[in-house]
């Protein structure tokens, strides 16, 4: 089956809520890339816009790449080296790229944050990591124990080509240790903003992707559990969720490439 690109782009647009949802500059939320033909037969789905991901998409056929970090990170610069080829590989395989970052990562039901939370068994109640004027991440209550939680976690890493690192002292991860309330931003979600609202909502446990050295200190220091576990892998979800949505919306199939960078 074919669908026009012009078909697709706006129902995500819409979706996704990307003109409403502030994002980082180098963002650029949406249509990234238009490919030639303005036809879609089949979507590919990426965490990352890298060149292994666009060799994947090309091998699987895909004339539409979604991806969660898009194609302008670095900001303007020079179409040369890797940047050249990635595009010359896209514009000769007629593929459009379609990013989305902050306006995937909050969904209700295809984001991240609430999907990993119930991979994990958790229910997301609340909203949490406030960015400017919308919440990116998640929070709720549980009565489960931690090291049962930091368990469940290290089997989902594992399976996306990760690993789990838990901040917060020996105590964090000791049986009988209860996690009762806690807080969830996928990707880099531990930052000194998400810690201090974790602490000021009460949570005892945090689950991101990845954070910077401090907040493994401070966590320890807080009584507070940090479940590090991965950037990659905490944001498979959201691009296989939406890549389904599509599928199931406009009748093509999809595919995921998988390209974990261990972190």
């Amino acid at each position: 089956m074919t669908v026009a690109l012009a078909d697709i782009v706006p129902f995500l647009d819409d979706l996704l809520g990307t003109r409403e949802t502030p994002d980082y500059g180098g963002a650029v939320n949406g249509l990234q890339l238009e490919n030639g033909s303005g036809a879609v037969t089949k979507v590919a789905a990426a965490v990352d816009f890298s060149l292994r991901t666009v060799e994947g998409a090309v091998a699987a056929g895909a004339n539409l790449l979604l991806v969660h970090h898009g194609m302008f990170w670095g900001g303007a610069q020079p179409i040369r080296g890797a940047a050249y080829r990635r595009l010359r590989r896209l514009v000769e395989s007629d593929v459009a790229v379609y990013a989305s970052h902050l306006p995937l990562d909050r969904h209700p039901t295809l984001g991240n944050n609430a999907l990993l939370a119930r991979a994990l068994g958790l229910q997301p109640s609340r909203e949490f990591a406030r960015y400017k004027t919308i919440a990116v991440g998640v929070s709720g209550d549980s009565d489960v124990e931690t090291a049962e939680l930091i368990e469940r976690a290290r089997t989902f890493a594992e399976r996306e080509g990760g690993s789990v690192v838990v901040g917060g002292g020996a105590s964090a991860s000791q049986p009988g240790r209860r996690t009762r309330r806690w807080a969830l931003c996928t990707g880099a979600g531990a930052s000194s903003d998400t810690m201090r609202e974790a602490i000021e909502i009460g949570a005892d446990t945090l689950i991101v992707g990845e954070g910077p050295h401090h907040t493994a200190v401070d966590a320890e220091d807080a009584g507070l559990a940090v479940i590090y576990a991965g950037h990659y892998a905490t944001e498979t979800l959201g691009v296989r969720a939406l890549a389904q949505h599509v599928s199931d919306r406009f009748g093509v199939p999809w595919a995921f490439v998988a390209a974990p960078t261990g972190l």
